[in-house]
């Protein structure tokens, strides 16, 4: 079994989650969610992000806005929709249940070891 394909799949899982909770911040311009998700070992390659904020975008998850740069052409900064802020808030209250499942699930396997 690779345990490479298995930590991928679950970053995958948690992606859509961590992209909404940085948008939620504020507008955010999509090299900044890069960047973050990049230093939290979450993404590497562009090519993930763009097709997922597209998708969400799609989903009505998400809006942008065009935004005239000092230097070089205009920005596209994405903020959340009403309806995105709702999903957030239910993707949320889903990760805390699952983490605390985990969580139980692995110290009852410690305290057996």
């Amino acid at each position: 079994m690779n345990v490479e394909n298995s930590k991928a799949q679950m970053k995958k899982g948690i992606l859509e989650y961590c992209i909404l909770a940085i948008i939620k911040r504020g507008e955010v311009y999509a090299s900044d969610i890069l960047d973050e998700l990049k230093q939290a070992q979450l993404i590497v390659v562009e090519g993930t992000l763009y097709p997922l904020l597209t998708r969400l975008k799609n989903e009505g998850l998400l809006s942008y806005q065009w935004v005239e740069s000092k230097s070089g052409p205009p920005r596209k900064y994405f903020q959340l929709t009403p309806e995105g802020n709702t999903f957030l808030n239910e993707l949320e209250l889903t990760w805390n249940e699952l983490t605390d499942s985990v969580n139980q699930i692995i110290q009852k396997t410690k305290t057996h070891n």
